[in-house]
């Protein structure tokens, strides 16, 4: 209960900021980049990256408007302002707690002679509330300090209207090395990217294409720029990049592809995914997936110093009507180490709020439901709950974690534009001291629609 009253009190604490905020003027209508009203509910955990969005925008739309841009004249800004509390009582008995207040301010120039454009993107997040002793939510960085970092600067080549290039400092997303923008601020990256979306138009097949190599990363609670391989676990003597070449293809209610990365002497990382979509009348609809992760060591075996292997396949049905979406899911890992996300996070069908359940010799049972009410729009609620198995490590016990999430995307009115969202999560661990964890996050995103 301790959690949930301190959650309280910061509630209290934000409600004077959201009553002021409704007597601002009206802001403009949303446009399609609007990032938090969702048209129909999902699964997709925060932070995650599905194939079928990688390599670039959600939809074609998204990716015509921002390819048809004129230099200064169509600069477009955007700016977030975010703040977020989070509370966890760990298996320990510790706590980590910070609140934390900052956002992003950014801009995308349009193409100079249709060809080359520029972007730069500064985030911060400065402390509101986090004792030292507490430290360790990602809020905030180490010692629950604040900082301030020019997270993107980058130049854009559009080789076509299908086709750009990207070389310096900028976000991207991808199963494994994605933004995992689920704390103040996002993973961004030090990369030369190919990306490609062809087709897609009246029922047209589409295709999502991507190569590249990543040299450095900042994680979501930094100010610096790392090596990769750094990041990945690696001696910090040891300077590798990533290679990462994918493609994904959609026709109708199939969507299938594969990527690949791959870091010299650390890691190669092998990673597929389907889903299928089967139409059951008006409002009934049926979806299956599947996906599969291959990791083994590279080369002179860097990251650990020997070699390791692991594996974890996975599969899920959704039922949708209306509003309302039902989900199970089942994953399962093997192969004599427990899996790795070194850079983002984590793609599983049932990785959750806190729990990944990726370990050696660890299967994964998911439920979940969820809706998006019609009467209140942009209104939505989930719940779920994964019931792990032992690991094989015998130090290492099962694990079960139920989540509770409410969010509201304000899609119209003086509010236009302001995203609240309350998360908790409860794991417990089948240890012989019965350890529990809980945590609680609490959200508000405002995006200025006039921008």
């Amino acid at each position: 209960m301790k959690v949930i009253t301190r959650s309280i009190a910061v509630v209290a604490a934000l409600l004077p900021g959201l009553v002021a905020a409704q007597t601002a003027p009206a802001p403009a209508p949303p446009t399609a980049d609007d990032e938090y009203v969702e048209t129909e509910p999902t699964s997709t955990e925060q932070g995650q990256t599905p194939l079928d969005q990688a390599f670039g925008p959600r939809d074609r739309a998204t990716w015509i408007r921002e390819t048809r841009r004129k230099a200064w004249q169509d600069t477009k800004w955007d700016v977030q302002a975010r703040t977020f509390y989070l509370d966890r009582d760990k298996y320990d008995d510790s706590q980590s707690t910070a609140w934390a207040l900052g956002g992003s301010v950014g801009l995308k120039t349009g193409y100079f002679r249709d060809r080359f454009a520029l972007a730069a993107t500064g985030y911060t997040s400065q402390r509101l509330y986090g004792p030292d002793d507490k430290d360790g939510t990602l809020l905030l960085a180490p010692g629950q300090e604040g900082y301030t970092v020019l997270g993107e600067a980058y130049g854009e080549v559009l080789l076509n209207d299908d086709t750009r290039l990207k070389l310096g400092r900028f976000g991207i997303d991808s199963p494994y090395i994605n933004r995992n923008d689920a704390r103040m601020t996002p993973n961004t990256f030090q990369a030369l990217a190919l990306q490609g979306l062809y087709g897609g138009e009246n029922g047209a097949p589409e295709w999502r294409v991507g190569a590249g190599y990543f040299d450095k990363i900042k994680e979501r609670n930094s100010d610096e720029f790392v090596n990769m391989a750094k990041d990945a676990g690696a001696p910090a003597w040891v300077k590798r990049g990533v290679y990462t070449l994918g493609a994904n293809y959609k026709k109708g209610n199939f969507s299938g592809g594969a990527i690949y990365y791959h870091s010299n002497d650390i890691i190669g990382i092998f990673y597929t995914e389907g889903k299928y979509g089967i139409p059951l009348g008006d409002n009934w609809k049926l979806s299956l997936a599947a996906q599969y992760t291959d990791q083994d060591s590279a080369g002179d075996n860097l990251l650990r110093g020997a070699d390791f292997s692991s594996r974890q396949w996975g599969g899920k049905a959704e039922l949708g009507w209306k509003g309302a979406l039902f989900t199970t899911g089942y994953t399962r890992a093997s192969g004599g180490t427990n899996m790795q996300n070194p850079w983002s996070g984590y793609p599983g069908f049932t990785s959750v709020q806190v729990e990944d359940f990726n370990r050696n010799g660890e299967g994964a049972w998911l439920m979940r439901a969820s809706y998006a009410f019609e009467s209140v729009k942009g209104l939505s609620l989930y719940a779920l709950y994964v019931d792990g198995s032992d690991p094989d490590s015998p130090t290492e016990y099962a694990k079960d974690e139920y989540n509770l999430n409410a969010q509201w995307a304000i899609a119209e009115g003086a509010l236009k534009g302001l995203m609240m969202r309350v998360r908790y999560s409860h794991v417990k661990q089948k240890d012989p001291l019965s350890g529990d964890l809980d945590d609680i996050r609490l959200l508000v995103y405002y995006d200025p629609p006039s921008l």
